[in-house]
């Protein structure tokens, strides 16, 4: 039976944070992948099923890349909804909103859904 509150997702978000603070990335591009991370934290959990979510951040030249990554197979597919005050539904639309390439890549165990993000030229 799952939790009915998400697991803590604070220390990845600190040490996504401080990853680009320290190499000099804009406040408004970090607040955008500390919430698309979010986003797949919280999808892994409530969909996937996951207590505890895996987070593997990646920053490489000038491209962070985030994944999460939890045990269930079955790809996200995002949702459309014809009632615009539906309360869920949109966090893949926001995610690909606001990042610049965002997939998911299964594996033996799970899956991983992840994002990528380019430094400003």
């Amino acid at each position: 039976m799952r939790a009915l509150n998400p697991p803590d997702w604070s220390a990845a978000r600190n040490e996504l944070r401080a990853l680009l603070l320290t190499s000099g990335w804009p406040p408004d591009t970090i607040h955008d992948a500390e919430l698309a991370l979010h986003e797949l934290y919280v999808n892994a959990w409530r969909h996937a099923g996951c207590p505890a979510p895996r987070v593997i951040v990646v920053l490489h030249a000038h491209t962070l890349r985030v994944a999460v990554c939890d045990d269930c197979p079955d790809l996200p597919a995002p949702r459309v909804s014809e009632d615009p005050y539906e309360v869920s539904g949109r966090g893949l639309h926001l995610v690909r909103a606001l990042t610049h390439r965002f997939g998911a890549d299964t594996h033996k165990s799970g899956k991983a859904t992840w994002f990528e993000l380019d430094a400003a030229a």
